[in-house]
């Protein structure tokens, strides 16, 4: 038997590889095709569509469904808020339809589930919108929060993340990074390095982490749907899928430095064994954040509603320091020849292959573990949400 014939509890390798599309009209195409499915227990179910004012091609598309009986539990599923982020994200959907679908009860429990939140991304395996948004630093309350004057410690640091020159050699480029990192480290030390980096800035459209001047399409239609789901429903979950940040071979469950209860309670409810808050002491702050607005709707105009929400974060390269200055690197070389060039092919092609690695593996023993890790959290949570069949 070869290595590829060899079956493990979720199938063999290349079972699990057809889990993984290659293209966005691909994981698209399968969305689409899936409300057949979810009409077989939800009849009702519909599909929706917003194609992009500027891409018409390019759409968000979701279904929902609402109970027979009517919708007391209401379950939310997201992929592709970062683009890139959405061919493990679609992996993981395609998971859940063939092994919790039809362990929901479909009289009391709706469903609205969203593919590709940023279908421009996704097609070109950028993180970010067109205009370079990081959708997930768009999520605020207040327009007044898109503040430039935000972060002003990214501020100081803005030609090191954003270096306005074409990539003329990788190693001469690598060396410049290497020394500029020791320099903002050494000028402000290590966590408020760290902190600034990853918290959001709205100042430098062309910068990591912008969080734009105005609220964007993608994310006021998200806003609206979510608002929806908090009146339909008297208990609503949301399961986020994101690829990245944290262990190379251990999902992490991220919620919202909202949430009221602390992680190590959420490790014992769901039986899963890494949970974190969006806080610089657990895993790392920021504004604009999605499930953090939701929390902030929840609080304000529905405490009455039960609610729960948090993200999977399929971790890619590690947490050690090297991994995560492989991670910034890879982030930078790619924005940078995005905006400013690049000399040849055979460096372009290395600093894609070095970013799409970070957001979306090849290897089959990361995918094999991410699906391990996936389906154990999906039974915790649904389980300890009322969400599974007795």
């Amino acid at each position: 038997m070869t290595h590829t014939e060899e079956r493990g509890t979720l199938g063999t390798v290349e079972e699990i590889s057809s889990l993984f599309p290659s293209s966005y009209e691909e994981s698209r195409h399968r969305f689409l095709n899936s409300i057949d499915l979810v009409r077989c227990y939800w009849p009702s179910a519909e599909l929706h569509r917003h194609a992009l004012d500027a891409y018409p091609d390019l759409t968000i598309d979701w279904i929902t469904a609402d109970g027979s009986a009517g919708s007391q539990k209401l379950l939310i599923f997201t992929t592709g808020e970062h683009g890139i982020e959405g061919y493990v994200g679609s992996a993981m959907l395609a998971y859940f339809y063939e092994h919790f679908l039809t362990r929901l009860e479909p009289d009391t429990t709706g469903l609205l589930i969203v593919h590709a939140l940023d279908p421009w991304g996704m097609k070109y395996n950028r993180r970010t919108n067109p205009e370079n948004l990081d959708l997930n630093r768009n999520f605020v309350w207040e327009l007044e929060d898109l503040d430039p004057d935000f972060n002003p410690e990214y501020a100081r640091m803005a030609d090191f993340f954003t270096p306005q020159r074409s990539i003329e050699n990788f190693y001469g480029e690598f060396v410049k990074f290497v020394l500029g990192y020791c320099y903002q480290v050494l000028r402000m030390g290590h966590q408020k390095f760290w902190h600034a980096t990853h918290l959001g800035q709205f100042r430098f459209p062309k910068g990591l982490h912008y969080g734009g001047k105005q609220i964007h399409e993608e994310v006021r239609l998200l806003k609206r749907l979510y608002r929806d789901a908090f009146r339909r429903a008297d208990h609503v979950l949301h399961l986020d899928m994101h690829t990245g940040y944290g262990p190379r071979y251990q999902m992490t469950l991220v919620n919202s430095a909202l949430e009221p209860q602390p992680s190590v309670e959420f490790v014992k409810r769901f039986d899963y064994p890494l949970v974190a808050a969006t806080n610089p002491e657990e895993f790392y702050a920021m504004r604009g954040d999605m499930i953090d607005y939701e929390y902030k709707l929840w609080l304000e105009e529905f405490p009455h509603k039960r609610f729960y929400a948090t993200s999977f974060e399929f971790g890619t390269y590690g947490e050690s320091l090297l991994a995560n200055l492989h991670c910034l690197r890879s982030m930078i070389f790619e924005n940078q020849i995005y905006w400013f060039g690049v000399k040849n092919d055979r460096i372009k092609h290395r600093v894609l292959e070095d970013f799409r690695e970070l957001f979306w593996p090849e290897e089959d023993a990361w995918r094999m573990k991410a699906l391990q890790d996936a389906d154990q959290a999906f039974r915790g949570i649904l389980s300890a949400e009322g969400f599974l069949k007795a």
